[in-house]
């Protein structure tokens, strides 16, 4: 009797094996990682434009009017307590502003259900 062999995966790509395995069919897995990758996106950012601008995390914080501690965690990957009010306050020390976009994830979802059960129309714009 012949053995089953298992279907060999269509490409070689180690990245794209890892994510048809761990996360194409795992929405939650997914919005994990998007949020991972915000925040480590967001401290690079604040990292490298404090860096090329000569300043300390205290010197930041001091122009912000916020604290060395909150600089710090801001400029930490796994944290996850950003607080709009001050990147647009550490944003304004660079005299950038803070971009916030919402995004249409795979597939595109024309309506949700609320919790209450009623059918919820999302807006084209972002549809």
């Amino acid at each position: 009797m012949a053995s089953k062999r298992k279907k060999e995966p269509n490409t070689t790509d180690a990245v794209q094996i890892l994510y048809d395995e761990f996360y194409k069919d795992h929405p939650k897995r997914l919005a994990a990682l998007h949020r991972e990758r915000l925040h480590a996106k967001m401290a690079q950012v604040i990292y490298e434009l404090r860096t090329e601008s000569g300043l300390t995390q205290r010197q930041l914080a001091e122009f912000a009017g916020t604290s060395h501690s909150q600089i710090s965690r801001i400029e930490d990957s796994d944290y996850d307590g950003h607080s709009l009010t001050t990147l647009c306050k550490i944003a304004a020390v660079f005299g950038a502003l803070v971009e916030v976009r919402f995004r249409p994830t795979s597939p595109r979802r024309k309506s949700l259900n609320a919790p209450s059960g009623k059918r919820i129309r999302i807006p084209e714009a972002v549809a």
